[in-house]
């Protein structure tokens, strides 16, 4: 039996829908375990649709235990009012994948990622999740975006280890000449005189 490499949910917040999909990886395939859409009353206070996102996803964590998490970063806004209500969403987001390994990625990385084209659109996206996963046609935007977003954190996982391995490879200490050992004892001498 092959063990799993990661176990990730993706998150797309949103104050009326939020979209979250899991993904696994196990060797080089790449299935997603479930997925859906938390939807809240728009006419509901906002504490209330607030409370049923951080509720929703905090479920969805126990139940399906990822190991990480990965969310679309926040993009500007041509309203202040509707970038605060967004960024609420996503805040109670954010609390309920604390303890998560959490890493964020631009609508563009995303789409680059998914589709090959930094300008793709949500049917775009769909139909790559569709191919990808083995999605139905009926499948929300919220949720397909939430799996994009999942499967972009498992495509840039392997380079960010790779990353890692070279950035904590020791460097090879240079071997100093003679004189430059004699100017460092002298140089020591010298601070302690």
């Amino acid at each position: 039996m092959m063990q799993r490499d990661a176990r990730v949910i993706g998150v797309d917040p949103g104050s009326r829908t939020t979209g979250w999909g899991v993904v696994e990886r196990t060797g080089g395939r790449m299935v997603r375990l479930a997925s859906g859409v938390i939807r809240t009353d728009p006419e509901a206070p906002m504490p209330t649709r607030l409370q049923a996102i951080h509720l929703g996803l905090a479920e969805v964590v126990r139940v399906w235990a990822p190991t990480e998490a990965a969310m679309e970063e926040i993009f500007a806004h041509r309203s202040a009012a509707s970038a605060l209500v967004l960024g609420q969403a996503r805040g109670v987001a954010l609390l309920a994948v604390a303890g998560l390994g959490l890493q964020t990625y631009n609508a563009m990385t995303i789409k680059k990622t998914v589709t090959g084209s930094g300008k793709a659109d949500k049917t775009q996206i769909a139909r790559m999740m569709a191919v990808l996963l083995g999605l139905h046609a009926d499948v929300p935007p919220d949720e397909t975006d939430a799996l994009a977003i999942a499967v972009t954190h498992l495509g840039h996982a392997g380079h960010r280890a790779a990353l890692g391995a070279i950035v904590a490879k020791p460097k090879r200490e240079r071997r100093m000449s003679a004189r430059d050992q004699w100017t460092a004892i002298a140089l020591r001498a010298g601070a302690k005189a």
